[in-house]
């Protein structure tokens, strides 16, 4: 098992260029089923979520070449619908997204159940009702651990989502593309990795409308045809780089970062007092940091909460916590998506930081706190780099034990932030 092996307290400079979106990556992936004809993805992280994506589709008998730097060509010419592996699908949650073009394509899906980050319950039943409402049918034997989905033919519904759940509208969004008639997706959610599936179903010949709203209009097509695409940066990983840049008072450049998807991060981190500027479409993160709490009107403590996108996402809730950390004054952060999300602050506690963890959604962070170096463990991908930027803030050195759960998510991490100027070495134990 690898780890990763900091000395903190040295400033990042530099320029750094994110991977492509992995969020991103999954989904369109997953979409390539519906065409007999080949796609070309350029731009794809090459990390372990996103490889375990590539053998489940190629156990359903899909053709995927590498055809050049991060470029990859998926022709699904004919599919199969029995060999996926158990382990695999428990390896990654996206292994769910299977479900709504397989039923779109072959009418027939048997699927393990979706693995992922422990991070909380996460549910599929708003999966399952979205793709009813189309026409599928779904069962799940107990016996064997496995859900089986078959349809005779999808048709467009008026669908309301019982929950703006990403993967489940991103299911729906490519069981409806090809379905007869229109389908009406409301209550969808619209993160900038729903919209680039989009972008790409209508590449291929789809006909999706109201791209980037929680209502969707979808005109199913009979069949979709081949195309090229490329997968935007991950903004994830942009706003890891922002976090690292201001714990270790350094200053660097993100290229091509899509500064477009980040104005209510940037509201937040305000609130943080962090500033960066925007040049075209890289980023800039000057050394020079306020970093002071913004409070309420009446100097009441403000409180940072997550929401579905356009609001602050809950995959930086982790981030913005460490950030918090180094900041003068008093915040609350409530995430009530899942409640797993805030254990990992007890690990931050032990290397110095001051934060009460109210309960499983819930905790106060009082800052600014200085960090010393500690051997923990990630305990998954988001608060697994939240360490890492706390160790690179701290004083002295750490130890980040478990760091394939990071490898999941960031792509050669340590080799990007090494060339920041960071301490940082993998070590293999």
């Amino acid at each position: 098992m690898d780890r990763f092996i900091i000395h903190g307290g040295k400033p990042l400079y530099g320029e750094v260029t994110p991977s492509g979106n992995k969020n991103a990556a999954l989904p369109l992936l997953a979409a390539c089923l519906l065409t007999e004809e080949p796609v070309i993805l350029h731009n794809v992280p090459e990390i372990q979520d996103v490889m375990a994506m590539r053998k489940l589709l190629c156990s359903l008998g899909v053709e995927i070449t590498t055809v050049g730097d991060h470029s990859w060509r998926i022709h699904a010419k004919e599919v199969r619908t029995h060999d996926l592996n158990p382990e695999e699908c428990r390896r990654i949650r996206a292994s769910i997204l299977l479900a709504g073009p397989m039923v779109a394509r072959a009418k027939e899906l048997h699927l393990p159940p979706p693995g992922g980050d422990v991070i909380g319950r996460r549910r599929v039943d708003t999966h399952i009702l979205a793709l009813v409402a189309l026409g599928a049918k779904s069962e799940y034997d107990r016996t064997e651990r496995v859900f089986h989905f078959t349809a005779q033919e999808l048709h467009g519904s008026d669908i309301l989502l019982d929950e703006a759940s990403v993967t489940a509208t991103e299911n729906a969004i490519m069981a409806a593309a090809t379905a007869k008639g229109t389908t009406i997706l409301r209550n969808a959610a619209s993160e900038p990795h729903v919209q680039e599936l989009c972008q790409l179903i209508n590449i291929l010949g789809g006909k999706i409308a109201n791209i980037g709203s929680n209502t969707l209009f979808i005109e199913g097509v009979p069949k979709l045809g081949g195309g090229e695409f490329t997968i935007g940066p991950d903004y994830l990983e942009v706003v890891s780089f922002i976090g690292a840049a201001v714990v270790t008072g350094g200053s660097i450049r993100i290229r091509n970062a899509g500064p477009q998807y980040l104005d209510m991060v940037r509201l937040v981190f305000r609130r943080l007092g962090v500033i960066w500027e925007v040049d075209g479409q890289d980023i800039l993160v000057p050394a020079v940091q306020k970093l002071e709490i913004e409070p309420d009107i009446g100097h009441a403590i403000p409180q940072i909460n997550v929401m579905p996108w356009p609001s602050f996402p809950t995959d930086l809730m982790s981030i913005a916590i460490v950030v918090a950390t180094q900041a003068n004054g008093t915040v609350l952060f409530h995430d009530w998506m899942y409640e797993g999300r805030m254990y990992f602050t007890d690990k931050l506690t032990g290397m110095g930081a001051q934060i009460i963890l109210c309960d499983p959604h819930r905790c106060i962070v009082q800052g600014p706190a200085q960090l010393i170096g500690e051997t923990v463990d990630s305990p998954d991908i988001r608060a697994g780099l939240a360490l890492v930027l706390a160790a690179l803030g701290a004083d002295g050195s750490s130890k980040i034990r478990n760091v394939g759960q990071i490898d999941r998510g960031y792509e050669r991490i340590e080799e990007k932030l090494r060339a920041l100027g960071a301490d940082i070495l993998r070590e293999s134990t």
